[in-house]
């Protein structure tokens, strides 16, 4: 989508701002892309600093900053707020929108985003089946033979919200002999060239997800209805957002043995607890919300950052992100 909103109109200096410390590569990549532009500043503070100096930036990178209309009334050079990756989640888009401030996204299928994040799900997938733990604990107590996993072979597998990552995940689950079940809102409104057929077995809407549970042995995403509505033994991983499980339902699924493991990259809270009651199930792996932190994805991702620096200060449409207001 090409767009444009003006040069900073403020300085000969375009500044960004990348907010909080986690995922640092974003910010060391960014910088990195922009050695060779002294007119481009690249700054990263702290969360809690984030409303003392955002007044001085004209680009804001997110990351895992709730950005709220407090926070947005003080932007008063801003002229984009976007996120290094796809989730906007944080943002306040109608108080961004009053101030005339635009607010975009990196698309995930232009920058290998998307593929790596259905690397982890399946990497977490056969982590839960083949029992990563428990590998973990028989190689320390020079155990062999255990534990007896799974095999993905011969499963059903249901992927909640088909979009660009669900699609990635259903082409690299297809060679593994799988039996795939997906939602998307609209799948009329599907442009993404490729054999859809070929790719999913079942194709439903929102409203079909609880009929879909009863089929399915590996699922991702939910609340305790779902959770109930799936056939016991079944397994949870989630790569999307954290606040898309129910803690309490899913820690009450592991405790009966309903749920059959939990594989995520994504937590309820964030940075993730290590004292965490739930890491006491043998059958759960956490990963440190990294699906889709990769050499390319992030340097591809910091291109995007750096190029949108250089055409706002330069007054030249955009063409590599995609706006939400």
């Amino acid at each position: 989508m090409a767009s444009s909103v003006g040069g900073n109109g403020y300085s000969d200096v375009t500044r960004v701002l990348f907010c909080g410390h986690y995922w640092p590569a974003s910010t060391i990549y960014t910088k990195e892309y922009l050695q060779n532009y002294p007119f481009i500043q690249v700054d990263e503070v702290g969360l809690e600093h984030v409303p003392d100096v955002i007044q001085n930036y004209h680009i804001c990178v997110v990351k895992n900053k709730c950005i709220d209309s407090d926070i947005i009334a003080k932007a008063t050079k801003m002229k984009i707020i976007m996120q290094y990756g796809v989730g906007l989640e944080g943002v306040d888009i109608n108080a961004a929108t009053e101030q005339k401030i635009k607010v975009a996204r990196i698309p995930g299928s232009t920058t290998g985003n998307a593929i790596a994040c259905a690397e982890m799900a399946i990497y977490l997938t056969l982590g839960v089946l083949r029992k990563q733990k428990e590998m973990d604990t028989a190689v320390i107590q020079k155990d062999l033979g255990l534990p007896v996993g799974e095999t993905i072979f011969g499963k059903t597998i249901l992927i909640l919200g088909f979009g660009a990552i669900g699609m990635e995940i259903a082409k690299r689950l297809r060679p593994f002999g799988v039996k795939i079940l997906a939602t998307k809102r609209n799948w009329s409104s599907y442009t993404v060239s490729c054999d859809l057929d070929g790719l999913v077995d079942k194709k439903g809407g929102p409203e079909d997800m609880y009929e879909l549970a009863r089929e399915a042995d590996i699922v991702g995403i939910v609340d305790h209805k779902f959770l109930s509505a799936l056939k016991k033994g079944s397994y949870l991983i989630n790569i999307a957002r954290g606040r898309l499980l129910d803690y309490t339902a899913v820690f009450n699924h592991l405790e009966s043995g309903h749920l059959g493991g939990l594989g995520i990259d994504v937590a309820w809270t964030e940075p993730f607890d290590p004292e965490d009651p739930i890491l006491k199930f043998p059958n759960v792996i956490i990963t440190p919300h990294v699906a889709g932190i990769t050499e390319y994805s992030y340097r591809t991702m910091a291109k995007v950052v750096g190029d949108v620096a250089l055409k706002l200060h330069a007054g030249e449409p955009f063409t590599e992100i995609e706006f939400v207001n």
